[in-house]
């Protein structure tokens, strides 16, 4: 049987979680994941299966997404799980769109300390124009603007 987690081994997860986030780093984000991770960002779709779905969703995160803030407003550890209400900000890089994130997400954690379970119940909010990102062109939010 593998010892249940401390709260601080939950509170390290999700300072690790906030730093590769912020910095947009899929190699970092994917070595918090076992290989065969199951990864459920929102519960209307489909479930990521493995390390190349996981890497998928990542690496379009870190093209889509400039300007990335997260905070863990409180976190909770039972035996080898980890729950976390979080909230942060993003940026689209293609519109400018500045993004205010709120939501919960339960990592379940195998027995090396990796993440073997991700589902998240994400919410999402556009907030305003980031004025320090230039809209693509043809982009909406870019003719917006311009109106």
């Amino acid at each position: 049987m593998t010892d249940p987690l401390t709260h601080g081994a939950g509170q390290d997860l999700l300072a690790a979680w906030k730093r590769a986030w912020q910095a947009r780093d899929v190699d970092a984000l994917l070595a918090l994941f076992a290989d065969d991770a199951d990864m459920r960002p929102d519960p209307f779709e489909e479930s990521l299966l493995g390390a190349v779905a996981i890497r998928a969703y990542w690496n379009a995160f870190a093209a889509e997404r400039v300007n990335a803030e997260l905070d863990a407003q409180r976190i909770w550890v039972q035996d080898r799980t980890v729950l976390a209400s979080w909230h942060g900000a993003t940026t689209d890089r293609r519109s400018a769109e500045r993004i205010r994130h709120r939501g919960f997400l339960a990592f379940d954690l195998d027995g090396a300390g990796a993440i073997a379970r991700l589902r998240g119940w994400p919410a999402e909010r556009v907030v305003g124009i980031d004025s320090t990102i230039k809209p693509e062109p043809g982009d909406p939010a870019a003719a917006q603007e311009g109106a």
